[in-house]
């Protein structure tokens, strides 16, 4: 935008309401002097507010990455969540493992063996892929939507102890192999790394946090059944892909970590990851899928859960610029100041 001069008050406004006094659009009679010049430095305050140089604002918020504002708000927001950024669904009725339908024995279930924190940046948290959130991060390190937003395969439900009840998953999300728009089709009839994700957010434990169950599952033509220990590979290789290192899934303990970076729409993420036992059983108890997936003596699952923080390091120098240029504070603070007499005559 440009940013207008201002004319000198006596030539611009009462200068104009003499020489137009007896014209038919401007018939009301001229503003008291005083009030005229406090709505002109009203205006001007306005005016230097929406177009002073913003660079060194920009450039705090580009590494500070939220606002005292927004900051303040998103302390205030998550004042009740634990410090981990998320509750545990089993203190409250929940699960950390699906509901699966038809399954043999029934009740089965699929263990969400990730959780993206609510210690997340709040962009991170948001379903959507625009503006560097959820859906943009997973295709930062190779997950897209399904298969022409076509969902294939049955429903899971999870439990997450917030109030909800048993939910439907929010979504699944499949490798794309490279191809952000149409892999997800090949991991569909191919097989491959999935998972399945639900939002914590009921009124009983509002953390934001994502849940994710995470597996390799076979080709189609094999029922997309899961892999000889594809519930721990799942989650290691989706590790592997933010961390870009291989995980060495035997030897995992509850003190292991990890950090990665990856990049998506001029989108860079930092994930720092904490593997967290305590939320699940190193068993195969309720597991789906437990006489394939756990072999040769080993349980189903390790017990362990992918724990992961992910803060946004940097974002489109563009998104800066829109963030900080025209507040709607500053707007509105600025508007406030304008004589009501004045913003009636304009």
């Amino acid at each position: 935008m440009h940013c207008l001069r201002e004319a000198p008050v006596d030539s611009m406004i009462i200068g104009a309401t003499v020489t137009n006094a007896n014209a038919t659009l401007s018939s009301r009679p001229p503003l008291p002097l005083p009030t005229v010049r406090a709505g002109m430095a009203a205006l001007s305050l306005f005016l230097f507010l929406l177009c002073a140089p913003t660079a060194s604002l920009a450039h705090q918020h580009a590494h500070s990455r939220r606002t005292p504002l927004n900051a303040l708000f998103t302390l205030f927001k998550r004042s009740n969540v634990p410090p981990e950024g998320y509750f545990n669904p089993s203190s409250n009725g929940g699960s950390m493992l699906t509901s699966v339908h038809n399954t043999y024995p029934a009740g089965l279930g699929e263990p969400l063996n990730v959780i993206i924190t609510g210690n997340s940046d709040p962009e991170v948290l948001k379903n959507q892929e625009k503006d560097g959130g959820l859906r943009n991060y997973f295709l930062s390190f190779g997950f897209s939507s399904e298969c022409l937003g076509q969902h294939l395969g049955d429903e899971q439900g999870a439990n997450l102890g917030d109030g909800h009840g048993t939910l439907n998953e929010t979504a699944v999300i499949r490798w794309n192999y490279g191809d952000p728009e149409l892999g997800s089709c090949r991991e569909t009839i191919e097989g491959g790394n999935h998972f399945r994700f639900w939002v914590q957010d009921g009124p009983e434990g509002k953390s934001g946090a994502i849940f994710l169950a995470t597996s390799y599952e076979m080709p189609i033509k094999l029922g997309h059944d899961i892999i000889v220990n594809g519930y721990n590979l799942g989650r290691d290789w989706l590790v592997g892909n933010i961390t870009r290192q291989p995980i060495a899934t035997n030897e995992l303990t509850n003190t292991t970590t990890f950090s990665g970076q990856t990049s998506w729409a001029n989108y860079t993420y930092q994930t720092d990851i904490a593997y967290t036992p305590g939320l699940l059983a190193n068993s195969s108890d309720g597991v789906n899928h437990y006489l394939s997936v756990g072999v040769n003596g080993s349980n189903a699952i390790d017990g362990l859960v992918a724990v992961m923080t992910v803060k946004i390091l940097s974002r489109p120098e563009a998104s800066d610029v829109f963030r900080v240029l025209a507040p709607s504070w500053i707007i509105s603070i600025a508007l406030s100041l304008v004589p009501l007499p004045l913003l009636l005559t304009l």
